[in-house]
Order: C-alpha cells, then structure tokens, then sequence
C-alpha cells in the first residue's frame, strides 16, 4: 500500500513543487523562487509543507500570518496533482496545517478564492472542510469575480 505523509518543506522538494503549481494552474512555476526564499532565509514565518505519497510530493501547502494580527494566518496556496485530487488529499493537508497552527496556539486560518463557477468545487471543498464564508468582496478580481473569504478557528486561544 502507497504510504502517505505530510511534513515541511525541503529545498529538493522545490522542482516537484513548481510542477504541482503548474499542474494545478495555481502560478506559474517560475514564481516559486521568490516566493518560497524567505521561507529557506527563516526572514517570515511563513508555513510551506508537501502531501507524499512515496516520498514523493503531489500535493503542497503555503501560508502566511496576516499583518497587524494576533493569530490570524492567511492560506495562499494549496494544490495537488490532478490525477492526486479527489483522493482526500486536500483534506488531509487542510488537517495538517490546522493542527500545526493550534499547537503554535494560533487562532484563525483565513482562505480566499473566487465566486465563479470554475471555482464552485474549490468553495465547496472548503465548507467540506469546515470553513464559514466569512466575507465576500463584489467585483474583487474583475467584474463578476467576487472574493470569497472562508474561515475557520483553528484553537480556543
């Protein structure tokens, strides 16, 4: 049986990374330099971690803290590989940065996306997953495209 595992990301998981971001037409792949950096400089606190199956990534999270908070952190990116989805994968990763985040005694996990119709599973997956809409910004991303603010606590603190 494939064994699964979560944990943080490490430098050799980038090339795996940027194809997943690809695949999963979250950015394009060469973005992904500069985006992670900071996170191998320690000079954030952002989180990246990858979903294995094998050892190798088909899955991968980030997020961030927002500014001028206590405890609120923001989701910016999660994927998995197209023939990976469906699988429960995204559940699991969602799980993983939940508990990671109440263990460091954080409060909120904050996630956003878009109103159309070509984002319809995304928002479901997260109401699957226990998210609340909590915003929704008309005309956000162009006319017709809300941003749609999910939310969920992720400790008592």
């Amino acid at each position: 049986m494939a064994k699964r595992n979560l944990r943080p990301v490490e430098e050799a998981d980038i090339p795996h990374i940027k194809a997943i971001a690809e695949a999963a037409a979250l950015f394009p792949g060469d973005m992904l330099d500069d985006m992670i950096a900071p996170y191998f400089a320690r000079t954030r606190r952002d989180i990246w971690f990858v979903c294995t199956l094998d050892e190798s990534p088909v899955g991968f999270g980030f997020c961030e803290p927002e500014r001028m908070t206590d405890g609120a952190w923001n989701l910016l990116a999660i994927g998995v590989l197209p023939e990976h989805q469906g699988a429960g994968f995204g559940g699991e990763m969602m799980a993983y940065l939940e508990k990671r985040l109440g263990d460091q005694g954080e409060r909120i996990l904050l996630v956003e996306t878009m109103s159309t119709p070509a984002f319809a599973r995304t928002r479901a997956f997260y109401q699957k997953n226990g998210y609340a809409e909590e915003a929704r910004i008309r005309d956000f991303y162009e006319p017709g495209a809300d941003k749609v603010v999910f939310w969920k606590r992720v400790s008592d603190r």
